[in-house]
């Protein structure tokens, strides 16, 4: 049960707060003055989504939130829509939730009849929807929906492999030829840049092997004496010289500024420089090592590494990607041709286990279609007994017409069709094609009636008795009232006769203040019940007259 309602700048509602009671209650007020928006401010809180420009102008957010009274306690409902992002957040008992929550506990919180209702009630998929809530088997209705599941589910699957098949089975030939371009050549992730790094190394090593080659030539000298040599030569003239001055300085007593200079101090200095290009040369004779690496590229030559690079490249061109994209390449047609081996068994696979399923259902129909001819029986009879309480003849009649369809080949399925007959001597006929207004009203009271079973449900109707006047309307009122005595209603309503018999009251209003408009809602009691009722009535003496009438 519903017990409380607060709603907060959402659209023209300021700060709106309803206590609900127990039985039946009715919201009245002038046409537009925002009776249903209340109820989809509520419809909101449990699941239905709105718009941002729903938050009242200049507020940041709206808030709805509601106390329900359940058979295993009482829960707190509050939902916030942003006005900027028009994103909304649900709490259930103050803590963040879902929305899938509370739309799974919708059916036990609320049933809303309006007469968007009636337009449900005339398709043919709810009508066979209602037979199947009447079921005294729903377990067969869940059996029956979970193997179309599955059937589905597994029909997808092999749809989807089979597709899968047809295209790579139509370009088998390319993925043919692309592995054997790449198995000829049969490239390895990384290995052109391994490549590149070593014939970099190589070119460099043998650079550096004709540097010490021009070296070595200046050293040992190729037409003429070398370096080396013609220091040899110095060495040997410089120390002629040092024996030469050697003699001449003992026969000087003191040297004068023209004496001979003494060339040993050269001598052994061209000796020193002699023997440090002899070490050069040793050093220079010595090749530099190839670089290492830790591939199966080492004992490859630059010859033989351009050789591979163009090897690659031809193959980069021929299939237009690169050598990485290659390597990936050769992987998926690897994995695309051990598809194609495996598809045939994995479809037989999925063959089978579709006829298992297919017999599955089967089964389930076999029994649910006595099930729902048996229940349609019983539930026409029901609907007959109600419409008869509600102002219809008593010789009007209900039945359901079964139509064999296949929810899967080689499955029948009885689909069942709503048909009365309003009048005798007619024949039976679909709703869409004879009820009323007022009578599709009634038609749809009488239905919600005996398929809403969850009693702690809110039963909501809005404006359900549209089309229906006179006597009838003592008879809707009268159904409304015993409904009200086992369960809370909140009835929406422009008739002074149903209002008459709420056992709480709300008046809803739009009001405009401060060039703002306002929609307003209190609760009625004494005599302004009775000004309520005087004004749907029509107002004046007749509408006093009414309300007095009514009120009595």
């Amino acid at each position: 049960m519903l017990e409380y309602l607060r709603i907060r700048d959402l659209a023209l509602i300021e700060d709106m707060e309803l206590d609900f009671a127990p039985g039946l209650n009715a919201l009245t007020g002038e046409t537009g003055a925002g009776k249903s928006f209340i109820l989809k401010a509520l419809n909101f809180l449990i699941g239905d989504r709105l718009s941002a420009d729903m938050v009242r102008p200049g507020k940041d957010k709206a808030h709805v939130e509601a106390l329900f009274a359940l058979p295993d306690g009482d829960m707190v409902l509050r939902r916030e829509l942003a006005a900027d992002t028009g994103r909304s957040r649900l709490f259930i008992n103050d803590r963040l939730s879902s929305q899938d929550a509370v739309r799974d506990m919708r059916a036990s919180l609320v049933v809303h009849t309006s007469q968007h209702g009636q337009q449900k009630l005339l398709q043919p998929a709810f009508q066979a929807r209602l037979l199947d809530e009447f079921l005294n088997r729903p377990d067969l209705v869940a059996a029956r929906d979970e193997a179309l599941k599955e059937l589905r589910d597994v029909a997808a699957r092999r749809e989807e492999l089979a597709a899968r098949a047809r295209s790579l089975e139509d370009r088998r030939d390319v993925l043919e030829f692309q592995q054997r371009e790449i198995d000829k050549v049969a490239p390895e992730a990384g290995e052109e840049e391994r490549l590149e790094e070593r014939r970099r190394a190589l070119r460099d090593v043998a650079s550096a092997q004709e540097v010490q080659e021009r070296a070595l030539a200046v050293l040992r000298g190729e037409d003429g004496p070398g370096v080396a040599e013609a220091l040899g030569l110095l060495e040997r003239a410089l120390d002629g010289l040092a024996r030469l001055h050697g003699a001449t300085a003992g026969d000087s007593a003191d040297a004068s500024p023209n004496a001979q200079p003494n060339w040993t101090d050269d001598v052994a200095a061209v000796s020193a420089f002699r023997q440090g290009l002899a070490d050069l040369e040793r050093r220079l004779r010595r090749r530099p090592a190839p670089p290492a690496f830790n591939s199966g590229d080492d004992d490859m030559d630059v010859e033989s590494i351009e050789k591979r690079l163009y090897e690659l490249a031809q193959l980069k061109r021929k299939l237009r990607r690169t050598l990485d994209e290659i390597v990936d390449l050769r992987r998926e047609i690897e994995d695309n041709l051990s598809f194609l081996d495996a598809c045939r068994l994995d479809l037989r696979t999925l063959e089978r286990e579709e006829e298992v399923l297919k017999e599955r259902l089967s089964g389930v129909l076999a029994e649910l279609n006595p099930a729902r001819r048996e229940a349609a029986v019983q539930l026409a009879q029901a609907l007959e007994g109600e419409l008869a309480g509600l102002g219809f003849s008593e010789h009007v009649r209900v039945a359901f017409e079964f139509t064999p369809q296949e929810p899967w080949p080689g499955c029948v399925e009885d689909r069942a069709r709503l048909l009365w007959v309003p009048n005798p001597g007619q024949p039976p006929q679909p709703l869409d094609r004879i009820a009323s207004g007022g009578e599709l009203s009634r038609f749809l009271l009488a239905v919600v009636g005996l398929m809403a079973r969850d009693e702690a449900a809110t039963l909501i109707f809005d404006e359900v008795d549209s089309g229906v006047g006179g006597l009838t309307l003592n008879r809707v009122s009268d159904r409304l009232a015993a409904l009200a005595g086992r369960r809370q209603v909140i009835l929406i309503t422009h008739w002074p006769q149903l209002a008459a018999r709420a056992g709480r009251h709300f008046q809803v209003s739009k009001e405009v203040a401060d060039n703002a408009t306002f929609t307003l809602c209190r609760q009625l009691d004494g005599e302004d019940i009775r000004k309520e009722l005087a004004r749907m009535a029509g107002g004046g003496g007749q509408g006093e007259a009414m309300a007095r009438e009514l009120i009595s």
